[in-house]
C-alpha cells in the first residue's frame, strides 16, 4: 500500500472540507495534538501493564479523545460533524481529584522527572499546553471550533501532572522539588473534599 500522495508537496495539506497552508494556525494545533498523542503512546509502552493498568485505560481513553479533538479542529465543512463533548473533560476532573488523592502532599512546584515514564507524561504536559495556547490563538483569531477543545487540553494538562506524580508514587521515586519554589499549592494540591 502507498501512504504517499504527493498532494502535499507544494506546502499545502487537506482539512474536512478544503485545503489549507500546512503552516496555518489550525494545522499547527492539531499538529501538536499528534504529537502530545505520541508522547502518550511512548509512556504507555514505558508503564507496568498491572502496577499502572487504570492508567493505561485512561491514556488509551485519551488518545482515542485526542484523535476526536484533532478531528474536530480539522473539519471547516458548513455543517461539521464535531465528536467532542463536555463528558470527557468531566472523565477527567474526576480522575484528577482521584489521582492526586494518592502521591504525597504536594507543597512547591516539582521539576519534571523521575521515572522514565513519569518524564515522558510531563513531555506530553508540556505539549499539551503548547496545544492549548494554539486553540487559543484559533478563537481570538475568529477560527470557528468547538471550544470544548480547548477546556478538554486545559484539563488534560492537569491529568498528566496527576498522572505523572502517581507514576512515581507507585515506583517509589520522589518528585523533585523546585527548590527555589515558595509554598504555591493549597490543601498539598489535593481537591477540596465537597461536603
Amino acid at each position: 500500500m502507498r501512504i504517499y500522495t504527493r498532494t502535499g508537496d507544494k506546502g499545502q495539506t487537506s482539512l474536512i472540507g478544503a485545503r489549507a497552508d500546512k503552516d496555518a494556525p489550525r494545522i499547527e494545533a492539531y499538529g501538536t495534538i499528534d504529537e502530545v498523542n505520541s508522547f502518550i503512546g511512548k509512556a504507555m509502552t514505558e508503564l507496568d501493564s498491572e502496577k499502572y493498568s487504570d492508567l493505561l485505560a485512561d491514556l488509551e481513553a485519551i488518545q482515542n479523545e485526542l484523535f476526536d479533538c484533532g478531528g474536530d479542529l480539522a473539519d471547516v465543512r458548513k455543517e461539521p460533524q464535531f465528536k467532542m463533548t463536555e463528558g470527557p473533560v468531566t472523565v477527567l476532573e474526576k480522575r484528577i481529584d482521584e489521582l492526586m488523592e494518592e502521591p504525597p502532599l504536594l507543597e512547591r512546584f516539582i521539576l519534571p522527572g523521575g521515572s522514565p515514564a513519569a518524564a515522558t507524561l510531563h513531555i506530553a504536559r508540556t505539549i499539551t499546553r503548547r496545544a492549548e495556547r494554539q486553540t487559543v490563538t484559533l478563537m481570538k483569531s475568529g477560527e470557528e471550533f468547538p471550544l470544548v477543545v480547548q477546556r478538554y487540553l486545559n484539563r488534560l494538562s492537569d491529568y498528566l501532572f496527576a498522572a505523572a506524580r502517581v507514576v512515581n508514587s507507585r515506583a517509589g521515586v520522589p518528585d523533585n522539588e523546585y527548590v527555589r519554589s515558595a509554598k504555591v499549592f493549597r490543601n498539598g494540591g489535593r481537591a477540596k473534599k465537597k461536603e
